[in-house]
């Protein structure tokens, strides 16, 4: 198995592809430290996991805490005796559908907050142990709105182009220390939000739902929509030693929309 005996510290692994993520590492052999603010939507898939013969851990935090993401290292650490992986996914849409001057200052800092600050409060603090042990894997998900701008995401989209920002400075300063940091950059993604997404245009343009995917996915070279599975894929080469040269990367997985 391609992760057995290493530790991955997942957040947002309750739904969609973090749950994904979180099985696939759970069947290449990783133990895990799963992450989140809703207990209770971790637990089923921290199940599945422990039924693969893994060791899970669930850790209370919100990313956007200090403290707490601090607290949450020293939990996560004190557990497994050391973190190898580190996999970003807790984030959000923020505002979406208004223009740019049309969202609040507010709204505008809390997206930047989840999607920026939250990941740079949780690298920084896996940092010094895996600068002491010489190897770490971080890999972030971003976004394609982080590739090309968008109008009506304007938070969303900067928050992302924003990921990409830290992610390559990271890989700079972590490379001395064997530490690999890359993102990876889903465009739509099959599942409730992407349903969401195309219930609004079926309404816009008074077509069916089906009509409105159809739409999107003629966008992309590969004329389909990415699955969860797809995604989970993504981050497991890019955290494993498959990818040991490559950092400091966004890897789309969007079935060739941004090309």
């Amino acid at each position: 198995m391609e992760f057995a005996g290493r530790v991955a510290l997942i957040t947002g692994p309750a739904k969609g592809m973090g749950a994904a993520i979180t099985l696939g590492f759970a069947r290449e052999g990783a133990d895990l430290a799963l992450v989140g603010r809703d207990l209770g939507a971790i637990e089923p898939v921290a199940a599945e996991a422990r039924a693969l013969g893994r060791k899970v851990e669930i850790i209370a935090c919100d990313v956007t805490d200090t403290a707490a993401v601090e607290n949450m290292a020293v939990q996560a650490t004190a557990a497994f005796g050391r973190i190898d992986i580190l996999v970003n996914v807790a984030g959000g849409a923020g505002t979406l559908g208004k223009r740019f001057w049309e969202i609040s200052r507010d709204d505008f800092n809390d997206i930047i907050d989840l999607n920026v600050t939250g990941c740079f409060l949780t690298m920084k603090a896996v940092m010094p142990s895996m600068i002491e042990q010489r190897y770490g894997k971080i890999v972030n998900v971003g976004g394609t709105f982080g590739l090309r701008g968008r109008a009506l995401r304007t938070g969303y989209s900067t928050s992302k182009w924003g990921l990409r920002g830290l992610t390559k400075s990271a890989a700079l300063e972590a490379g001395p220390y064997n530490v690999n940091v890359n993102s990876v950059c889903p465009g739509m993604v099959e599942g409730p939000r992407f349903k969401t997404v195309c219930g609004e245009m079926s309404k816009r343009l008074r077509i069916t739902e089906a009509e409105a995917a159809a739409q999107y996915a003629a966008e992309y070279a590969l004329r389909r929509v990415s699955t969860d599975q797809d995604v989970a894929h993504a981050v497991l080469f890019l955290a494993s030693d498959k990818a040991r040269q490559i950092t400091g990367q966004d890897l789309a997985v969007d079935g060739g929309w941004v090309i």
